[in-house]
């Protein structure tokens, strides 16, 4: 995630605030990571709680957070279930986490407790790979990294019948004198804006906008990337 530019990333996300007539104080970041998008977000003067499931990404945000003086709640929570002690005026899930929910009983389910903690009138944005970027993009190709330090080895293969991309990472990281190997395997779903417009609307929200990568115009049929304005309708 390096190369990522969590500036640009949060003056889009600001910008769509913005855009959409929401002005909000305290933000949820869904599959925060290692915290550098509340990070960003907590410094230009947002109010950040983040959640992740994995306690080694929260500790490394934690830290991160602490050496700029910032102060961020962190929950170590499964985004198919986490519980708040409050509602919140926006929530995000970003770099296509919610491709990394596989199953659909848990998208109904995470879209339901977004509903369920937005304050009426509040936002939720999140952003998905698309089908043409898992079939035409990442299907197939293998990625590599070489530094003094790591190398990471990156291989995909895509089941287009069952829309679930398999990535397979083997990483070589320096400890001493020698190298240590570490295996991961992720998968993503591929989902279908149909798919996703209703289970929007079933969890009780409204989708405000369908919107191509970085930009504010409906996407085009070889875009990578898409972003979904939600809003929770005013009671």
């Amino acid at each position: 995630m390096k190369d990522v530019d969590y500036g640009k990333w949060a003056d889009y996300i600001v910008g769509l605030f913005r855009r959409y007539n929401c002005n909000p104080s305290l933000v949820l970041d869904l599959c925060c990571g290692t915290g550098s998008f509340c990070i960003e977000m907590a410094s230009r003067g947002y109010e950040m709680v983040g959640i992740d499931i994995s306690s080694d990404m929260l500790s490394c945000a934690k830290s991160k957070t602490l050496e700029r003086g910032l102060d961020i709640l962190y929950l170590n929570q499964d985004v198919a279930g986490f519980e708040l002690y409050g509602t919140v005026d926006a929530v995000v899930c970003l770099m296509d986490s919610i491709n990394y929910i596989t199953r659909k009983d848990d998208l109904k389910k995470v879209f339901g407790l977004v509903n369920n903690y937005l304050n009426p009138g509040g936002l939720f944005i999140f952003d998905i790979n698309t089908p043409y970027k898992f079939e035409k993009v990442l299907g197939g190709n293998v990625y590599y990294s070489i530094e003094d330090d790591i190398a990471y080895i990156w291989q995909n293969k895509y089941d287009r019948p069952r829309r679930i991309c398999r990535f397979d990472l083997t990483f070589f990281i320096q400890k001493g004198d020698s190298y240590k190997r570490f295996d991961e395997v992720h998968y993503e779903r591929a989902f279908t804006l149909d798919e996703l417009r209703k289970s929007i609307t079933g969890a009780g929200m409204e989708s405000a906008a369908v919107l191509g990568e970085f930009g504010y115009g409906f996407p085009g049929k070889s875009c990578e990337r898409i972003f979904f304005v939600c809003r929770k309708y005013n009671i």
